[in-house]
Order: structure tokens, then C-alpha cells, then sequence
């Protein structure tokens, strides 16, 4: 069997741009491997529509990814490591929220900074987080009328 140059070309640049697409998936998804960013954990009540590769946002744009996710067996809460941009200061007082893109589209974790003037070092921990707020508990709270009371 004897193989022509074009095909030896073609099939050539086929594993190229597989192997292009693949390198672009993986940093389009946060998992391009180990970044030089600063590392922060975070710990939330649910983190309900959040996955690996999520964005981490400050004012909307987009300044890292979740990196890890493990439940707490003591505490019964979610840990998230982030990877941030590291030219970007946290102060210390911020706070992480897993907020929604809307009704339709997916959750992201929002930092909103505080007024501190010293920051988060690389390993540093948020402290005050908010979990992701259930739509369809938000729903069924309001067509219920609201407080449930009891009888």
C-alpha cells in the first residue's frame, strides 16, 4: 500500500487543528493546567450551578476560574478553590456571591470587594460568601403565598 504526499498532508493537518482545537477548549475552560494567578479558597452554603472552569467575575469581567470543589465533611458546605488574575488586588473584607446570569443562562461567583486597604495573599480565604439563591424555591415560596407558617 502506498500512501500519496497529499494524503500524508491532509492527515497531517487534520491532527493539527484537532490538536489546536483541543489547546483552545482547554484554556477556554480553565483547564489549561497550573497558572501563576493567586490562589484564594472560598466556602459557600450551595454552589448550586457552579462547576470546574466557572468564571469569577469583579464589576462583570472576567478575572479567573473555579479551580477545585470538595464538600466539607465537618462543616456540610462547599469549598472552592479560585484561581484569580494576580495583578488584580483582593482586598480582605470582599466578599464572593454565586450569582446567575439570568433566568435562562448559568451562574457565575461574583467577588464584590470591600474597603480594606491591605488584600488577599496568594493561599487567603473569603470569609463572607453567599450561596446560590434557588429560583425554583423562590417560585414555589411566592405561589404558596410567601411564609409558611404552619397550621
Amino acid at each position: 500500500m502506498r500512501e500519496s504526499p497529499v494524503e500524508i498532508v491532509t492527515g497531517a493537518a487534520v491532527v493539527l487543528i484537532a490538536g489546536g482545537f483541543l489547546l483552545y477548549s482547554a484554556q477556554v475552560t480553565g483547564y489549561g493546567g497550573p497558572s501563576d494567578g493567586l490562589e484564594l479558597s472560598a466556602s459557600f452554603r450551595s454552589i448550586e450551578g457552579v462547576s470546574l472552569g466557572t468564571d469569577v467575575r469583579l464589576a462583570g469581567v472576567k478575572i479567573g476560574t473555579v479551580t477545585d470543589m470538595a464538600l466539607d465533611p465537618e462543616t456540610y458546605r462547599a469549598t472552592t478553590e479560585l484561581t484569580l488574575d494576580a495583578q488584580v488586588p483582593i482586598p480582605d473584607d470582599s466578599s464572593a456571591v454565586v450569582a446567575s446570569e439570568g433566568l435562562l443562562g448559568g451562574n457565575y461567583i461574583e467577588i464584590v470587594p470591600g474597603a480594606s486597604l491591605t488584600t488577599l495573599a496568594d493561599g487567603g480565604e473569603i470569609v463572607d460568601t453567599q450561596g446560590a439563591v434557588s429560583l425554583l424555591q423562590l417560585l414555589l415560596q411566592y405561589i404558596s403565598g410567601g411564609n409558611d407558617q404552619g397550621s
